[in-house]
């Protein structure tokens, strides 16, 4: 890889099945790089290769022609350090789309708890704090997470994990983990919640479902993010923050986990 980063869906398969990767065929090839939009991400990758931070996600938004209306910017706390949640209803916007709002406010003093693949994009990932509860870096989970809930950073977290999912008829995120509750009563920090309004397409719901109905363990709509991310651009976004909620309010009249399922009725009640 050059110190230019690119997308290679060819090199991704030779590392990843070896050998075996001349028995993929080409058609199925041909369709990854269509899905991931290979040509484009690398295009925009090379034309600014040398931004970084708050510049690199500006011309993100530059890019996509993605804008958001935000209400209740009167909400964000000057002092103190705090825990921004939000429900996840994208996969790129949303996360990008946060850190374009409230980056400036805090002078990029803001880190995303998110999947340790993220921190493969270098020109975003002093932004990322990288958590992987599965293979080599497992056993170093709590140690990520405290050392990120102890520093004077904001934390800005998906406490979903997974994007939002359309159950019913209703796009909306599945069980709020307990992590954000308990993180922000052990170092102090009041939460800010947060509702991103938005969607993906009709056919990313039906394929996550399908993937969940048949017990398959990859996630293969994880596939479609970018091709979601392509699909969401020129739109407008709302964006609503609610006010701090004092780190006092999740006492024991509660469990974390019961806590952290009451701010997402929050959330979605802003």
């Amino acid at each position: 890889m050059s110190d230019t980063l690119q997308i290679d869906i060819d090199a991704i398969l030779a590392a990843k099945a070896g050998k075996k990767a001349r028995y993929v065929p080409r058609f199925l090839v041909s369709y990854l790089k269509k899905i991931v939009h290979q040509d484009e991400v690398n295009a925009f990758l090379l034309a600014n290769k040398d931004k970084r931070d708050l510049e690199f996600i500006d011309e993100f938004m530059k890019y996509f022609n993605n804008t958001f209306e935000v209400s209740g910017i009167e909400n964000l706390p000057a002092e103190g350090r705090f825990t921004f949640v939000s429900n996840h209803p994208l996969g790129a916007q949303d996360g990008l789309g946060l850190a374009h709002i409230l980056g400036p406010v805090y002078k990029g003093r803001i880190k995303f708890l998110v999947n340790d693949l993220l921190m493969n994009i270098p020109h975003i990932s002093s932004f990322w704090v990288p958590i992987n509860k599965t293979g080599k870096q497992a056993r170093n989970f709590p140690q990520q997470v405290n050392a990120a809930f102890e520093s004077d950073n904001h934390i800005v977290m998906f406490p979903a994990g997974l994007c939002s999912r359309k159950r019913k008829g209703v796009v909306r995120d599945l069980e709020w983990k307990k992590t954000f509750i308990t993180k922000s009563v052990q170092t102090k920090r009041d939460v800010v919640p947060i509702h991103f309004e938005g969607e993906n397409s009709k056919f990313f719901y039906r394929l996550a479902n399908i993937n969940h109905m048949l017990g398959i363990k990859f996630n293969i709509a994880m596939l479609y993010l970018s091709d979601e991310m392509f699909k969401n651009k020129n739109k407008k976004f709302k964006v609503t923050i609610g006010k701090p909620i004092p780190w006092q309010t999740f006492d024991k009249s509660k469990s974390a986990l019961e806590w952290a399922q009451e701010v997402k009725e929050m959330v979605y009640s802003l």
